[in-house]
């Protein structure tokens, strides 16, 4: 069973991604104390973005993707990929995969996570706090900008950055998602090794929808796992 995690945070304070940040240390006797008071019982939801493709049909659209040595970062911004739009009344795309990715999710009335209880699929954890979770882009935005997105428009960009229709957006554990950074396959995979397999589709399925190329190391990663599914 996984361990249920909370960390403490100030209340009332939210933004549309949580900043980067290294957890404090508390003591031993504090930490069993919270985890005391938070524990929740029962089973807890895995975070569940759209299914990618089958392993079989992302070895297809492997092969189907230009293989290019990786574009440089020059000009590259996270502002020129408009992310975190409003998707219905309040919510914006993070509250909406919170709601999607978590269990017993309640919001308040500016759609914010006021409590509920998330899975991370990168590494097994479970947390009970909305801000210890990131959203990840699966393809990260800077990966898209040295593959091929520096050529699209800022409104090709923003789709890409805010798509809730493939697999491209997960809610995980925030330092995990800091420790991948922008890296892809070949650099970073999740922690948790049975994901490898589910984590390759995701990849495969966005960057051949996308049209979006991949380098020498990537694809042979990529096939590696692809062929051990």
């Amino acid at each position: 069973m996984s361990a249920v995690y909370a960390r403490r945070h100030t209340p009332g304070t939210r933004s549309t991604r949580p900043a980067r940040y290294t957890r404090p240390a508390f003591a031993a006797a504090a930490v069993a104390l919270a985890a005391a008071a938070t524990l929740v019982t029962g089973s807890t939801a895995q975070a569940a973005p759209p299914a990618p493709v089958s392993a079989a049909t992302a070895r297809t659209y492997l092969g189907d993707l230009t293989v290019k040595a990786e574009g440089s970062s020059d000009g590259y911004s996270r502002d020129k990929f408009p992310h975190w739009k409003t998707q219905s009344g309040a919510c914006n795309t993070r509250e909406v995969v919170l709601k999607r990715d978590g269990t017993d999710v309640e919001q308040d009335s500016s759609c914010a996570a006021t409590s509920g209880t998330w899975k991370s699929a990168y590494d097994g954890a479970t947390w009970t706090v909305a801000s210890d979770l990131d959203i990840d882009h699966v393809v990260p935005l800077s990966e898209a900008w040295k593959s091929g997105a520096n050529s699209w428009t800022t409104a090709q960009r923003e789709g890409f950055a805010n798509d809730l229709t493939r697999p491209q957006l997960i809610a995980v554990t925030d330092n995990v998602n800091q420790a991948k950074g922008d890296k892809d396959p070949a650099e970073w995979l999740p922690p948790t090794a049975s994901y490898h397999c589910y984590y390759a589709r995701m990849w495969v399925d966005v960057k051949h929808h996308y049209k979006l190329t991949v380098n020498t190391e990537e694809k042979s990663k990529l096939s590696s796992i692809l062929n051990g599914c």
